[in-house]
């Protein structure tokens, strides 16, 4: 008899490109573009998956920003923990700085978890958190926000005003749609939502980012 596993239960989320077909995905973590420089553990293809509930939520900013000319653009959705513990492994190796100059370069690594800009139990593990940004559709470009995705820094706070009036009301423009549609955003980072009324509060699950774990 197979022991029924809560956390590697995928039955509750969805292919994000299926609710919204318009929206771009780099998915970083998928990559070796990211903090760390190396693919990350339990990112097995570069998809974005989320709770049923949150993609239709996010199914909703998108029609909005679509039609102000906009598109969402995915940097990461659903985390499994496997991916975390990836995260905490490389915290606890004090030599491994190789992408600082890219991510945190004036934040120390081992203060990365205690200011909060890496999470021990990461909420992208319950399936409801996404991490975005918006692309002119005009233009083909991302909305200058003032700091790039997982920049590790002051400058990465939402309501940080050291950046442009323009940087910081592209901020805004992000935040207020994502607010109106149900999400909540975090103090250290502007690309960050997670849905207020979440249907797995208590819950991080550990199945791969891939297809196949759907299809289960």
């Amino acid at each position: 008899m197979n022991h029924f596993d809560p956390e590697k239960d995928a039955s509750g989320f969805v292919l994000l490109s299926d609710f919204i077909p318009s929206i771009v995905q780099e998915i970083r973590y998928f990559s070796t573009y990211n903090f760390i420089g190396d693919r990350i553990d339990g990112y097995e293809e570069p998809i974005a998956l989320l709770t049923r509930e949150a993609a239709r939520a996010l199914k909703s900013v998108a029609n909005e920003m679509n039609v102000k000319g906009f598109r969402l653009k995915i940097f990461d959705a659903y985390r499994p923990t496997t991916a975390v513990k990836h995260f905490i492994m490389w915290g606890i190796e004090d030599q491994d700085v190789r992408m600082k100059p890219y991510f945190y370069p004036e934040v120390a690594k081992q203060d990365l978890f205690s200011e909060g800009y890496i999470a021990k139990r990461s909420s992208h593990s319950r399936g409801s958190t996404v991490d975005l940004t918006l692309l002119d559709m005009s233009t083909g470009k991302e909305l200058d926000m003032g700091s790039p995705f997982d920049w590790f820094g002051i400058e990465s706070h939402p309501d940080y005003r050291g950046i442009t009036d323009a940087q910081y009301e592209n901020r805004m423009f992000l935040q207020k749609a994502m607010l109106r549609n149900g999400f909540l955003p975090i103090d250290c980072e502007w690309w960050h939502f997670t849905l207020a009324d979440e249907p797995y509060p208590d819950m991080y699950f550990s199945f791969p980012v891939s297809i196949n774990s759907l299809r289960k």
